[in-house]
């Protein structure tokens, strides 16, 4: 390679130009493979399509959504979910991590990386062993219900018990990874408070409530927003174990978006929908950080 090249690529990357140089494919990607889907869903949301072609429809896609019966089930569908799932998970998650994390719980490693297993097992895997135990006819959860004398449920084609199943499913998968981030606050915690409450003569259960819980405040706020930004996106197990039936019992917004694009095609109304769950989930967590922070302070 001639020496004059090599002297024009010397001065071009400068020390004031390397970072940009060594961050561009990590930008590039971030362009092409999330921002420009952004927008161009954005744009979508105002446009009809129809094969190839492309429409601009101005706001009738949003304006569709307020009288679409099918997307206020979905939505109210997916906040009894929420409403219910979110708080008994952390309660349960709060509940094990203090439990592993007192002195009286032994071989703790193995406990752990059991409550911790269900959050990285497949889902479509874990869904598959919930269908086989909740089946009606043949599941091991009726097997032993009659073995008590309590009749078979319809676990998967009964409204109500349909949302309870996917309930379950998901507590028993994220359970176990609410619960290791309240163990490491827990951890966190300066042993000195305990002790200067213990002198004063608070017992373990005020001990617990004055100072446990406000120094878990920052991952009360965390795991909160976080749960509900997660179950607002609920997609895979309904998917998996209802396909959104009975009747739209178990409808989430996310399932309707994909039926909704993927299924009749209708991309434009799809990212409206889309958008509109974006919408959604800014107004709650925002809400919920206000109010959790209230609630702690």
């Amino acid at each position: 390679m001639p020496s004059s090249t090599k002297k024009t690529r010397a001065q071009w990357i400068t020390p004031k130009r390397a970072p940009y140089i060594f961050i561009a494919p990590a930008v590039l990607l971030l362009i092409f493979f999330t921002i420009y889907p952004v927008l161009q869903s954005f744009i979508l949301s105002f446009q009809q399509v129809k094969g190839i072609t492309k429409t601009f429809v101005g706001l009738s896609n949003y304006t569709r959504l307020l009288h679409d019966p099918i997307f206020y089930k979905s939505l109210l569908n997916t906040f009894q979910i929420l409403i219910v799932q979110v708080p008994v998970m952390l309660f349960f998650a709060l509940l094990i991590a203090v439990g592993l994390h007192s002195s009286l719980v032994k071989a703790k490693s193995f406990f752990r990386i059991a409550y911790f297993m269900p959050a990285i097992t497949a889902l479509v895997a874990a869904s598959i062993v919930f269908m086989i135990l909740l089946d009606e006819n043949f599941g091991l959860v009726n097997y032993l219900l009659n073995l008590l004398g309590i009749e078979s449920i319809r676990w998967l084609s009964s409204p109500f018990w349909a949302k309870v199943s996917i309930i379950a499913l998901m507590t028993w998968r994220w359970t176990g990874y609410n619960m290791v981030i309240f163990l490491a606050g827990l951890q966190n915690i300066p042993k000195e408070l305990y002790e200067a409450a213990s002198m004063d003569g608070a017992t373990r259960v005020k001990q617990f409530f004055l100072i446990t819980i406000p120094q878990l405040k920052p991952v009360f706020i965390f795991t909160v927003v976080m749960s509900t930004i997660g179950t607002l996106q609920l997609f895979d197990e309904p998917f998996i174990l209802t396909g959104g039936g009975p009747n739209n019992a178990t409808m989430t917004i996310t399932l309707y978006l994909y039926q909704t694009g993927f299924k009749y095609f209708d991309f434009g109304y799809a990212s409206a929908i889309a958008y509109a769950l974006v919408v959604i989930i800014a107004v709650i967590s925002w809400i919920q950080m206000k109010l959790v922070g209230d609630f702690e302070e």
